[in-house]
């Protein structure tokens, strides 16, 4: 058993510090700004919360966060009460934020001035996946150091690799949102396509699924694509925010990436109208309008 602290219960924090405590055996301690929530946590869980990120990772061997985006998690780790002014030396902390490359190495350098340890470690899988326990966790970090924290993350994930230095983990992830963007536009413009042609979109699905253009957001968004439902998982704002991170990236590294730069506009459409918290395949929405 370790004794961890976990910053941010937003519906992918919440549950994977309550895999940390119920799965793992772990001693956790969480902060979040909203404190209900902190309090809902620990009251579920059986947990502590703290009043301060600092506070959270005192004694800690693993802090861990999953917060908003790179200004968020420098306010909660290098801010005024933030994780490194309260952690150990040889403790390691673990961001599971979505976030850039650059923000992971800048981050890295504070905790190394600090004697603690760093790995950027995003995810992928969703709140699903984050209820369930069954994440992707893309790391980057000195293998050592990845050694020492992956038991840990296990807990709450169904894979866990080390992609390569601090900011491979964030690289590792932004390709995953550029695979998604592409994939979620192509099955968008074939379920239009199948509606407008007058076909029963349910046969045409079970057919090609498996075929080559199978793939998890067919069998798993589909149906509710074909129904107009729009509530499940990943929100538009979200994956804009990601999208925004992969093209700034792109332009530092001169990569092109002209499919994921029109799928980024055309969620910009979306947001336009009002699908701001809607998931990432109302895409079709954008299509379907009159």
């Amino acid at each position: 058993m370790a004794k961890v602290a976990f910053i941010g219960m937003g519906v992918m924090g919440y549950p994977m510090a309550g895999h940390l405590k119920t799965k793992g055996g772990h001693d956790v301690t969480v902060y979040n700004r909203t404190i209900a929530k902190a309090e809902a946590w620990a009251k579920q869980f059986d947990g502590k919360f703290a009043p301060t990120p600092a506070a959270a990772a005192e004694g800690a061997d693993f802090v861990f966060t999953c917060v908003g985006n790179d200004d968020d998690l420098r306010s909660v780790t290098i801010g005024k009460d933030g994780v490194l002014s309260g952690m150990k030396a040889g403790a390691i902390l673990i961001d599971n934020t979505t976030a850039s490359a650059e923000v992971a190495r800048e981050l890295h350098a504070a905790a190394k001035e600090k004697g603690v340890e760093f790995i950027d470690a995003p995810v992928s899988g969703g709140q699903a996946g984050a209820e369930n326990g069954v994440l992707t966790v893309m790391c980057g970090g000195d293998e050592t150091v990845f050694e020492k924290a992956k038991p840990v993350i296990d807990a709450y994930a169904r894979m866990v690799g080390l992609m390569g230095s601090v900011g491979a983990g964030q690289l590792t992830k932004m390709i995953n949102q550029i695979c998604i963007a592409g994939i979620v536009q192509g099955l968008a413009e074939g379920i239009h396509f199948g509606k407008q042609a007058g076909l029963d979109i349910e046969k045409v699905v079970d057919v090609i699924s498996k075929g080559a253009a199978g793939s998890w957001q067919m069998e798993n968004r589909h149906k509710t694509m074909n129904a107009e439902k729009y509530d499940f998982g990943f929100a538009v704002d979200w994956m804009r925010k990601d999208l925004g991170i992969v093209l700034a990236e792109a332009r530092r590294n001169e990569a092109k990436l002209p499919l994921t730069a029109l799928v980024d506009q055309f969620y910009g459409d979306v947001q336009a109208m009002g699908g701001n918290r809607w998931d990432t395949s109302s895409l079709l929405a954008r299509l379907d309008r009159k």
